[in-house]
């Protein structure tokens, strides 16, 4: 098959034994960079970030603050987001409920209606212990480590099972399922399977395939489950030994009665062992209902297939879901063991699901269900206060988005801070142990030490016949030899590989990632390295279009600042910084200044300006009319009630006082004032109504002069 191209998952089909990283190189640099200098890596680019979690520093970055293809270390974001959204101990309720009364005979008058909850795992992966079990690689991407787990209808007959208790012995209506809960149709964009709220074995039929005894024979199938929903037209053949298997669904037909068939077409190596091939299924509710069907009918439940052609209203039908008429209800292991499933395989369709879910169950989203999925995560990771301009993602999976490898180390050391972090941590992949780390750095001394999610995107190169890896990724968490607990992103993006061999990927673009990850889990960072590794500033905003304020057209370039200081402006494409900030497409000015504010007495009561700060307000000038000095008896006696509230005492009569009463709390805003004329002529005159003339203003004004006059 050629399907495998678009792959997201890191493909762990590696059976040579595992590259051990360099110890010729001493320093965490040095070994880095004894990777990135292969010629295979000529024409690619790397991002990496290795990040202290304990003192909050980065300790080696190279391209940190660039886009690159992430592949599935996406599913980190996706899968934090429905974590903490919904709880590790969440679990979904799939209910089953009758539209017509149950006879004495056990006549069902009415139709069973399946209400898909968006439980990704009816299937046989739930152990009785209530976990979810899983192959080193998933059947949905196929290969040989891929065998299928235990019944893909486990689910389905455990429903059937109870309808069968209620006493359910015919059902004269039709098996339906109802997936308003989100669209049915898309297909994810990794292994091309299709996205729906009932998900029964993946959405996929396992197709097993192995060579018969001679070239030229018909391949041995074997289907799991045997359904009437697809008819596997066998025309593969047995090619030679040690080539590489061809494989193709073609000539898709949908059948009147609402099944379908499908050829395989297409060569199996002779001599080779069987591999999963499996078949993603084109309508998962009908296949759902076709399997329940079969499963009611193996319970002693007499139930015919429903026509493709029948329509059901289920808004009319929504009327019957009432406890009254539930007559199943299946309720899935907690969250928390879906998380792991999705992680530790890459499960493609599980991560796709994600956006839909949080639309639909916390956004109550009914149109465009996935985009308020996205508003959710992206709420979430605004307030974590996460540069999002060093982020874009589209779809849950991974095969539209870039991240920045900075970006990915900071949401990682975030999400350590959240409430669900372990069953987060618990659910990552182990170097060269388990999931799609299970065949990464086995014999490294890192193996074991390091729980990092994989990515991997592929495309054909047809001009040179070989695999162009478009983006490979690594990130997770890691405790280094001597105890130091790090978070890590690593990329890399275009790297040509021989077509056709899912191992060259690992062997080359897997491997290397592996090694750096390894790399920072023994490397000594001594106080030298350590110093040399820490950025030149603190902030660095590259790419914006710069306003100096003076009146000159804009110029393209970056700007560094350390502590509260601009200390550079220019091209500085060499400079680091603690945190990266690309503002590419936007304009980066000096701060606005608010002619006629009013924040004196606010800032001594919030100092953060937050509201200031957030229209790009950074000087104020305020006074106009009244200000906030001089002080006196006349004027506390009307100020100082309205600020009772606040509990804010005035101590201050000159503006002198003032300004070291709001530095000794601080503020982020620059601060001018002007002396009020109603402030003075109420600290002179008081607010009394005076009748002017001539000679009153020459005897006022002269009792004014030699009375104190405000400074």
């Amino acid at each position: 098959m050629k399907q495998w191209l678009r792959w997201l998952v890191v493909l762990i089909l590696c059976w040579s034994s595992s590259t051990v990283s360099s110890q010729s190189a001493s320093t965490l640099a040095e070994r880095i960079q004894s990777v990135m200098s292969r010629p295979e890596f000529r024409h690619s680019t790397f991002g990496i970030e290795i990040y202290s979690l304990d003192n909050g520093k980065a300790l080696y970055q190279y391209n940190a603050d660039k886009l690159l293809v992430p592949g599935s270390t996406t599913k980190l974001l996706t899968e934090g987001a429905v974590l903490e959204s919904l709880g590790g101990d969440y679990r979904f309720h799939t209910r089953v409920y009758r539209t017509g009364a149950i006879k004495k005979d056990g006549l069902l008058e009415g139709d069973v209606v399946v209400v898909a909850a968006g439980d990704p795992n009816l299937s046989g992966r739930v152990q009785s212990d209530g976990t979810l079990t899983y192959e080193t690689m998933d059947h949905s991407y196929g290969g040989p480590d891929s065998k299928g787990i235990g019944d893909p209808l486990l689910v389905m007959r455990q429903i059937a099972q109870q309808i069968a208790d209620k006493g359910v012995k015919r059902i004269k209506g039709r098996v339906l399922v109802d997936v308003r809960l989100f669209p049915e149709g898309d297909r994810e964009l990794g292994t091309n399977v299709v996205i729906s709220p009932i998900v029964v074995n993946d959405n996929v039929v396992d197709v097993t395939v192995g060579p018969g005894d001679k070239e030229g024979a018909p391949a041995n199938l074997r289907t799991s489950p045997k359904t009437a929903y697809v008819q596997i037209i066998n025309q593969a053949t047995t090619g030679k030994a040690d080539t590489t298997s061809n494989l193709a669904y073609t000539a898709e037909k949908l059948n009147t009665d609402g099944t379908r068939s499908v050829t395989l077409t297409g060569t199996f190596p002779l001599g080779k062992g069987p591999e999963m091939a499996a078949y993603a299924v084109p309508e998962p509710s009908r296949f759902a209902a076709i399997v329940l069907t079969e499963a009611l009918n193996e319970k002693g439940v007499k139930v015919t297939t429903p026509s493709s052609a029948s329509i059901a209203d289920f808004k009319a039908l929504s009327a019957s879901y009432k406890a009254d008429n539930l007559i199943a209800e299946y309720i899935s292991p907690p969250l928390k063991e879906e998380v792991k499933i999705t992680l530790k395989l890459s499960q493609n369709l599980h991560a796709s699901m994600g956006p839909f879910l949080l639309g639909a169950l916390v956004a109550h989203k009914e149109k465009d269900v996935d985009q308020g999925g996205f508003e959710i995560e992206h709420d979430w990771l605004q307030k974590a206060n996460l540069d999002l301009s060093a982020a874009s993602q589209s779809d849950g999976a991974g095969g539209n988005a870039f991240f920045t490898a900075d970006f990915i180390v900071r949401y990682l050391a975030f999400m350590g801070t959240q409430k669900n972090f372990e069953d987060f941590h618990r659910g990552l992949p182990i170097l060269g142990r388990d999931g799609t780390l299970s065949h990464i750095q086995v014999n490294s001394p890192a193996a074991g030490h390091v729980q990092a999610k994989t990515g991997t995107f592929a495309v054909a190169d047809a001009l040179n016949k070989k695999t162009m890896v478009t983006g490979k990724g690594l990130a997770g968490y890691l405790q280094t030899t001597t105890g130091e607990h790090l978070a890590f992103a690593a990329y890399v993006n275009m790297v040509a590989v021989p077509i056709g061999g899912l191992d060259d990927i690992q062997k080359v673009a897997g491997e290397a990632l592996g090694e750096i990850a390894s790399a920072a889990y023994d490397s000594p960072l001594s106080p030298t390295e350590t110093t040399a590794a820490k950025p030149s500033y603190d902030v660095i905003i590259r790419n914006g279009r710069i306003i100096d304020g003076s009146g000159n057209p804009w110029v393209s370039g970056d700007i560094a600042i350390r502590g509260d200081r601009i200390v550079a402006i220019g091209k500085l494409p060499q400079a680091e910084a603690v945190r990266v900030i690309d503002a590419s497409g936007m304009v980066v000015s000096p701060g606005f200044i608010d002619m006629l504010g009013q924040s004196e007495y606010s800032l001594l009561v919030d100092n953060r300006s937050l509201t200031k700060l957030s229209q790009g307000i950074t000087t104020e000038i305020t006074g106009e009319g009244a200000s906030v000095a001089p002080q006196n008896a006349a004027t506390l006696a009307q100020l100082q009630p309205q600020l009772e509230p606040y509990h804010l005492k005035v101590d201050w009569s000159s503006l002198t006082e003032y300004f070291a009463r709001l530095e000794k709390g601080g503020t982020p805003l620059n601060i001018g004032t002007y002396v009020g004329a109603s402030q003075v002529r109420e600290a002179v005159l008081g607010l009394k109504n005076w009748k002017r003339c001539k000679v009153w203003l020459r005897t006022r004004c002269s009792k004014g002069r030699s009375a104190s006059r405000p400074r």
